[in-house]
Formats: C-alpha cells, structure tokens, sequence
C-alpha cells in the first residue's frame, strides 16, 4: 500500500485521458508483456461503472519509467507513469510495477479493506488465475516451489558474493576474510539463476510481492 505522502505525489503525475476507446486483450499479447486488469465499482446513482487499467511492461525499455492508463467504461480518462495512483470513486487505484511484473493493481477505498483488481481473462494474470481455481492444489505446489526457487538462488548468490567482498583490504581489517561453503559451476549458477527468473514472473502473474525474495530478483 502506497504511504499518504507517495500517493500525494503519484497523484500528482497523473493526467487527462483522450476518451479513446480500450483495446480488447489479444492472445499475441501474451509474450509483450501487456496487462489488463478490471474493478467493478457501483456509483453513488447506483449504477455500476467498470474501471480498466492497462500496463504496457515493455514500455520501461529506452529509460522510460512505463506508464498505466486508466479507463471508465471502454473510455480512455487517464493516464500515468508509474507508480500510480489513480482518484476514482470512492478510493485510489494503486499499480505499481516489480521487475517481473505487477506488484500492485488495487483499489484503495477511502473506508475499508483494499482489494485486488481483476486480471482480464484473457491476459497471462487472467489464465493463471483460471488455472488456481480449476487446479488449486497443483497452483499451490507451484507457488511453493517458487518461493523455494527464489530462496535457494538469493541465499546462494549472496553466499558467493559475499567471498570477494570480504576480500577488499579495508573489510578485511574490520570484519575478516568469509570463505563462501558453496562454490557452484558456471552452468548450475545459470540455472539456478533462470529458476529464479521464472519463479518471478509466475509470482508477478500473481501480484505476489516481498520486498526480499522479489525485490532481490530486479
């Protein structure tokens, strides 16, 4: 959840949309990296509108931060780079970007619990969550071996690096030389390490996020 004082300023960055219509997801968008997520939302009139955000993930490339952009009803009201932090009714839409994926796409109302926003079925978040409902036990099997994944590369990686840090004359002085236990081939360190890339990506197809294991994997 975004603090008072990043949400002020993510406010701050977002900006008029044009009302262009909303692009349905299309299946050759899966590998590009797009996403698509929904909020149903009941209007004060009692009318119910649906707000739509979507996040090109490769538009990080070139120096640029990414944008999201914000639609009501299949119209184009708003956009941002990110994180964001879209005023709609009742609340915030917050989405957020780790370096696998989403780490955030919630509505923050201004009462209450704050909830996940619905993937579109359509997208790679959408069919893997299809996938949890029809295949729980399976989806979290692989969930765990992804943490496992994650925990196994992170500890391993910093278990090596730590070894020639600790061989700088001035650390040595200080704190003294570590000899890592592990010393891995280099084509275990890459699978290890592709592991880890995949186990992100499947925690981001879920909005799974800890600043450690996933923040770690950047």
């Amino acid at each position: 959840m975004l603090g008072d004082w990043k949400r002020r300023r993510a406010a701050k960055r977002v900006r008029p949309g044009d009302g262009r219509p909303l692009q349905p997801f299309r299946w050759w968008q899966l590998p590009s990296g797009r996403k698509l997520f929904h909020l149903p939302l009941d209007r004060k009139d009692g009318h119910r509108s649906v707000y739509t955000v979507d996040v090109r993930h490769w538009g990080r490339q070139g120096g640029d931060e990414g944008k999201a952009h914000l639609y009501l009803d299949g119209g184009h009201r708003a956009e941002s780079t990110l994180p964001a932090g879209f005023p709609v009714e009742g609340g915030t839409i917050e989405v957020a970007l780790s370096g696998f994926g989403l780490k955030r796409a919630h509505y923050v109302p201004a009462e209450g619990a704050e909830q996940q926003l619905v993937p579109d079925p359509r997208s790679a978040a959408g069919r893997r969550l299809r996938f949890d409902r029809e295949h729980p036990v399976v989806s979290r099997w692989i969930g765990a071996v992804s943490v496992v994944l994650l925990v196994i590369g992170i500890g391993l990686n910093l278990l090596q690096l730590l070894e020639p840090i600790s061989g700088i004359p001035p650390v040595v002085e200080r704190f003294g030389h570590f000899e890592s236990p592990f010393h891995l081939p280099l084509w275990l360190n890459l699978t290890l390490g592709f592991g880890a890339a995949v186990a992100g990506m499947e925690r981001g197809l879920r909005l799974r996020y800890h600043w450690l294991l996933d923040a770690a994997g950047n």
